[in-house]
């Protein structure tokens, strides 16, 4: 067996746990915190309940919430002056996935200086990171987990890929309740991701045993939960169940990395500015035929994580139901079919393949592809 390594933050999981994020900075050392957030997380009252809870414990505060759905370069920068300019010395982030990478991005400069651009791809950051507490608002990204921060370079209309253990937050705290809060099209987006992640991660080339228990487990969660969830707002069971699965595909993508969809997503998003799990959703089956040859028994677990009869099954068989059962759930949570619904035309589709095949993320994907691979694979998405 190779060596490995893996590696999550303190975790704390439960309805109410978001009470624990006063003590919780108060321990590493915080005095004065910035909070990065977004305005949907402020109107839904969670950035008043953490700032409550920053009192208690006698914490100072900065509230930042200049972040768009797919953050930007020169929101990070801002953010970062901020920081510096109210004197903080620790960063919470609260909210989805956006929300939290860009609080770790500002953190990431706070002591590493320059701009953000510089420490795309791996393993760039040098210096410590001020003391990270993350909240989730959603079940999708697992950003509050892993080391990875993705964050748009506007000029070039990309999104960076940003990975580094340092990136891995101290403490996160997932309190399921945040989840009651989100429309239903959110929770859907988000919920693909969750399932994109645990697909990708299961089936990468960096995955160990460690990985592959959390990954299924997520896939299972999310065959059976993700429906009722998108179904209701007040399914607490169901939002329990979505909140777990987030956090378990997120510790295992953050230690497996990930696959051609978020490769190849992470450009879409970067250029459309599209919901991250809507691409993710779109483009799952078609990576999923692609890539099933690479590892037609791994195709056949994910099968069976969700919800398919595979006893007797022949390997490339299971495969295919597992494409399929991915194509009926994001059906029945009405995600668009096709990449043309979110604006992708076929001009774009050479520049998108030649920087999807440079993607962190491709390097992990079990199956080789090139440029002209992933073309193919737009152009059916189409």
């Amino acid at each position: 067996m190779r060596i490995t390594k893996f590696m999550a933050p303190e975790i704390i999981f439960g309805v109410g746990s978001i009470s624990q994020v006063g003590e919780s900075l108060l321990r590493l050392g915080a005095k004065k915190v910035f909070i990065g957030s977004d305005t949907g997380v402020v109107q839904h009252g969670w950035a008043d309940k953490v700032i409550h809870y920053l009192k208690q414990n006698r914490l100072d505060y900065h509230l930042w919430t200049n972040t768009s759905p797919n953050p930007k370069d020169f929101e990070v920068h801002a953010g970062v002056e901020e920081y510096l300019s109210a004197h903080c010395n620790a960063v919470l982030g609260i909210g989805g996935g956006s929300a939290i990478d860009a609080a770790k991005a500002i953190a990431l400069l706070a002591t590493n200086r320059g701009t953000i651009h510089q420490y795309e791809g791996v393993d760039k950051i040098t210096r410590p990171l001020p003391p990270m507490v993350m909240i989730p608002t959603t079940a999708g990204s697992g950003s509050e987990v892993s080391q990875f921060s993705i964050i748009v370079d506007t000029h070039r209309k990309v999104k960076m890929t940003i990975v580094s253990k340092s990136l891995i937050p101290d403490i996160a705290i997932v309190d399921p309740d945040t989840l009651t809060t989100k429309d239903s099209r959110l929770t859907a987006n988000t919920g693909m991701d969750v399932l994109t992640h645990a697909i990708e991660s299961y089936v990468s080339v960096a995955a160990t045993p460690l990985t592959e228990v959390y990954s299924l487990q997520a896939a299972r969660l999310v065959a059976q939960y993700l429906r009722p969830s998108t179904a209701s707002q007040s399914n607490r069971e169901a939002k329990e169940a979505m909140a777990m699965a987030s956090l378990q595909a997120g510790i295992a993508f953050s230690n497996a990395i990930l696959g051609a969809v978020h490769a190849i997503s992470h450009q879409l998003g970067g250029l459309l500015d599209t919901p991250h799990g809507e691409v993710n959703a779109i483009l799952l089956p078609y990576v999923m035929q692609y890539n099933y040859i690479a590892c037609p028994e791994k195709y056949k677990d994910i099968a069976e994580a969700l919800g398919e009869q595979v006893v007797d099954v022949s390997p490339h068989r299971a495969s295919k139901l597992a494409i399929q059962a991915v194509r009926e759930l994001a059906r029945d949570l009405d995600i668009p079919t096709s990449l043309s619904n979110l604006g992708l035309n076929d001009e774009q589709i050479p520049m998108l393949s030649r920087n999807a095949v440079q993607d962190v993320c491709m390097f992990t994907n079990p199956r080789d592809m090139s440029a002209e691979d992933v073309s193919t694979l737009l152009r059916q998405a189409l």
